[in-house]
């Protein structure tokens, strides 16, 4: 058995012996020294890398959805458009407009509402007037009689003012 030693290259590594190749062949770096992928793989060793994001496990609450919470300072801010005068001084205008009319409205279906209500209220005046009017009425004059009636009757008994002004 043959055993195949692969060499796995990033993609940095790639670029740069690309580019050192290329400056080789152009003949513009004759006097430099030539670039191999090793002398760059060393140059770049001493900077840090960029963090590997490690995806986070299930939490124990079981709430996935989730997210941590982010500091005031890490989230960032984005002004608003910048209006000109003009625009902002129509778009209050305009807002406004909106207001009032929508006042208006409320006015209107509030005033609405008291004309009902007062509707109402002589409806049931006047309704209870007709009542008393079409009343049968019978004045009981020996108060003896009161006496002797039932409880019924007695619940059915009710004084009225019979004088008319």
């Amino acid at each position: 058995m043959v055993e195949t030693q692969e060499k796995t290259i990033n993609a940095e590594d790639l670029l740069a012996v690309c580019t050192a190749s290329q400056n080789m062949i152009s003949g513009s770096d004759l006097n430099k020294k030539s670039t191999s992928a090793d002398d760059i793989k060393n140059k770049t060793h001493g900077k840090p890398k960029p963090s590997k994001v490690i995806p986070r496990g299930k939490p124990k609450s079981g709430r996935v959805w989730k997210e941590p919470k982010q500091r005031f300072k890490s989230i960032i801010k984005t002004k608003g458009l910048q209006l000109s005068l003009e625009k902002k001084q129509k778009l209050r205008e305009d807002l406004k407009r909106a207001k009032e009319l929508s006042r208006e409205i409320k006015a209107q279906k509030e005033a609405e509402k008291q004309a009902k209500k007062e509707r109402r209220k002589q409806n049931l005046k006047r309704q209870e007037e007709n009542q008393k009017k079409s009343e049968i009425v019978q004045v009981i004059k020996n108060p003896a009689k009161i006496k002797r009636m039932k409880k019924k009757q007695l619940r059915m008994i009710e004084k009225r003012d019979t004088i008319k002004t």
